[in-house]
């Protein structure tokens, strides 16, 4: 229930000045207003001039760092943070959690909850760690998931993070299809809500006995009413509402084609998808001659594999701006830690393909004489029609 927005920003206030305070993220904006920075960080250091409050604040362009003494100086300090018109707080401390969303009325959602990370000592310098979620971090002796697994989720989190504008401020929806063990599922709501966004997240996974291990694990995280799962395909798994961003992770060959085709349909503001394998077209490309001059691309084998895996993924990408997203092709981790390493990025701009786009997606599939399964799952025969992206389906 919505609490009175000045007792919410007082217990805020405990807790930052507290000694048991861990980290703290101030985020988004309150409707109509805009505060001085679009996120502020905080959380206790010990330096060799002894203990400070370090806060790290950003204008969406640069970071600025200062550290404050204890005393009046952080009084002060978290005072003027709690003045400006934060849209939502997130506060850890050793004894609690406590999210705090502004609604459009003004009035204060707060979510109060065991904490998730054991107390700690305060960090003895000031250098950042050279990951976004710690692989030592507590939820992953309770997800599991080995050390290759969890630089792949670090690293998609990281390629999260440079597609959220900085400025973005809840509820956020948030869907991983494919989810299997859910180290993503887990790992992105950790990392999301501690940016100080109101998350909630749906797993998908085609196993029953999946969905009932990951409401577990997500019942003993204490994240049961936020985190849920759900059993069934990804082209046929019940969402609701619609959710912002979609995330799918190494979805095993036309899986990936239906978690783009999903969030197209559902008019998704942010994708990201990690393919797998590219059986589909490779054996297409195998049961047919390919176009002169090109037969040297697909007579060995290998190569062929390798120019299909090239193939999907570009025809993907280009399908996804023909439905109104800015989509690219990255590597989102080191090739030594997969070979699956290229990752699908999009956003939804709501942009209208142009003539020029139509005829350059047309003309690749029908010369090479591939009917992509993204095409099929949309409903787009060749790229000759594109449905209207403006609204959610």
């Amino acid at each position: 229930m919505p609490e009175p927005l000045d007792a919410a920003l007082a217990e805020v206030r405990t807790l930052l000045l507290g000694p048991t305070l861990t980290r703290a993220v101030a985020a988004g904006r309150r409707r109509g207003q805009r505060p001085a920075a679009v996120r502020a960080e905080l959380r206790p250091v010990v330096l060799k001039a002894g203990p400070r409050l370090q806060i790290a604040t950003s204008d969406g362009s640069r970071p600025y760092t200062r550290n404050v003494a204890p005393g009046p100086e952080t009084t002060a300090a978290v005072d003027a943070l709690l003045a400006e018109p934060f849209g939502n707080w997130h506060v850890e401390t050793a004894e609690t959690t406590l999210q705090l969303r502004v609604t459009k009325s003004g009035e204060a959602q707060v979510h109060r909850s065991a904490p998730t990370r054991p107390a700690a000592a305060p960090a003895t310098h000031d250098r950042a760690k050279d990951y976004l979620l710690d692989p030592g971090d507590p939820i992953f002796a309770e997800i599991g998931g080995s050390a290759a697994k969890r630089r792949q989720v670090d690293a998609f989190l990281r390629a999260l993070a440079a597609t959220l504008p900085e400025d973005v401020t809840g509820p956020l929806r948030v869907v991983d299809l494919g989810c299997g063990n859910a180290y993503l599922t887990f790992a992105a709501y950790r990392w999301l809500t501690r940016r100080g966004l109101d998350v909630h997240l749906v797993g998908v996974d085609v196993r029953e006995d999946q969905r009932q291990r990951n409401t577990e694990l997500a019942e003993r995280l204490g994240w049961a009413e936020r985190v849920r799962f759900v059993a069934g395909t990804i082209a046929d798994a019940v969402v609701e509402p619609a959710p912002d961003l979609v995330l799918a992770l190494h979805a095993c060959d036309t899986a990936t084609d239906e978690a783009l085709a999903r969030a197209v349909r559902w008019g998704s503001r942010w994708v990201l998808a990690a393919p797998c394998c590219h059986h589909d077209v490779a054996a297409q490309l195998r049961s047919r001659p390919a176009p002169p001059p090109y037969d040297l691309l697909t007579r060995q084998g290998i190569l062929r594999e390798r120019f299909a895996d090239v193939f999907t993924d570009a025809v993907r990408a280009g399908l996804l701006r023909l439905h109104g997203y800015r989509a690219e092709v990255v590597e989102f981790v080191d090739s030594r830690h997969t070979p699956r390493n290229l990752l699908i990025r999009a956003r939804r701009t709501g942009a209208a393909p142009t003539d020029d786009q139509r005829a350059e997606y047309r003309t690749l599939v029908e010369q090479w004489g591939v009917v992509p399964r993204l095409a099929t799952l949309i409903g787009e025969p060749a790229g000759e029609r594109t449905p209207a992206v403006a609204g959610r389906q």
